[in-house]
């Protein structure tokens, strides 16, 4: 959907989702260049900043099923990013390292990622781009929290093979 598309009145969410994906489009557009996908970039970010995290606490981070992970660091790890390395004989916990490649990548993907953040906010104060994020870390906050209170209840986000399976008439 091309910008001029959306009307002043869209929902939030229909806005926010519009913007990330241009957000994607537009960092991948880049990230090519050095055979990274996107998906991969937002792997790395987090392991640039915690190097060494359990394969599930890198699930927890991301928000995504622990089986899309696995899948993601198989891939990673063969295109040399990632390494992964079980501890203390513990088979069920595999801790996630950046290969030398990995790290090295940051000097040329976060300037990247910058350019893209300045793009999508060329003409907006400061001012205005500080109550946007203040605005939008206030709704994640409140979406955690809806969350949370459906989790104290039993609900729960189904698995992807859940979802998959959903209107399928066994």
């Amino acid at each position: 959907m091309v910008s001029s598309e959306l009307k002043p009145d869209e929902r939030i969410a229909h806005l926010v989702r519009t913007l990330s994906r241009g957000f994607s489009r537009c960092l991948q557009i880049r990230l090519v260049e050095y055979n990274v996908s996107f998906g991969h970039w937002t792997y790395l970010r987090i392991l640039w900043e915690t190097d060494g995290i359990t394969q599930r606490e890198l699930s927890r981070r991301l928000g995504v099923m622990e089986p899309t992970v696995h899948s993601a660091l198989n891939k990673m790890q063969d295109a040399d990013l990632v390494t992964r390395i079980q501890k203390d004989g513990d088979k069920k916990k595999n801790y996630v390292y950046l290969s030398n490649t990995g790290k090295l990548l940051r000097s040329k993907l976060e300037p990247m990622a910058v350019e893209v953040n300045n793009i999508a906010a060329e003409g907006l104060s400061l001012e205005m781009q500080n109550m946007l994020r203040q605005g939008l870390l206030h709704m994640s906050e409140n979406l955690a929290c809806d969350e949370q209170k459906s989790l104290e209840v039993g609900l729960s986000m189904p698995s992807t093979r859940q979802i998959g399976n959903i209107g399928d008439q066994s």
